[in-house]
């Protein structure tokens, strides 16, 4: 689970003639600058929600594909959860707490130069403490998706199917969310996110039933 640092600058995506649509944005939409806090947020939370989802329905379908035991498949899911979301607060935290390191830095070097105090103000200070919790957070949120439609009673024997189904379209809507909060091309951010899902989902699938079938 890795993580990848946000820029300390004011981000401020280009402005677009109103007549004109990137792929998948509406004509007009207003376009609203993010700060280095407010992308800080959303990259913590949108990283952390899509590998929860992806996680651990990648652990369940592996489970799943191995072993029915629906007691094995509680241990499985419980570890997943437990450890991913602490693993994803505790990346967070140190990789923002060095890109803070490095805004403080920058503030000094501004300020041994005589630079006015708007221009140190601009050089945001982001929370490894936030970056931290909004992963935890959005971890668990993503992967109770999986969870909770694996252990549904009514699919049976058939909740590997629909495990794969609704974290798809759960990864459809990550998608879309982060792609229309950073003013980015909706259809590009979900393509990713499916496609990208969905192999992981496969291939631990495939893991897990020759694994069982070796067993």
């Amino acid at each position: 689970m890795t993580t990848t640092p946000a820029s300390s600058s004011t981000i401020e995506p280009l402005a677009t003639d109103p007549t004109e649509t990137d792929e998948g944005q509406a004509p007009g939409r207003a376009v609203v600058p993010l700060t280095a806090e407010r992308l800080n947020w959303l990259r913590a939370a949108v990283l952390g929600a899509n590998d929860g989802i992806v996680s651990i329905a990648a652990v369940l379908l592996g489970v799943i594909g191995a072993t029915r035991d629906t007691t094995t498949l509680a241990i499985a899911a419980i570890a997943a959860l437990s450890a991913g979301a602490l693993s994803m607060a505790a990346g967070e935290y140190v990789s923002v707490s060095s890109q803070r390191d490095a805004e403080l830095v920058a503030r000094k070097h501004a300020q041994n130069r005589g630079a006015d105090e708007g221009e140190v103000a601009s050089i945001t200070l982001t929370s490894p403490t936030h970056a931290a919790i909004a992963s935890f957070l959005a971890f668990v949120a993503g992967g109770m998706i999986p969870t909770v439609v694996a252990f549904a009673p009514w699919w049976g024997h058939r909740r590997d199917v629909a495990t794969f189904v609704a974290v798809v379209l759960a990864l459809v809507v990550t998608g879309w969310v982060s792609a229309r909060a950073s003013n980015a091309p909706v259809g590009r951010a979900v393509l990713r996110v499916a496609l990208g899902g969905s192999l992981a989902m496969a291939v631990t699938f495939g893991i897990g039933t020759l694994v069982g079938v070796a067993v």
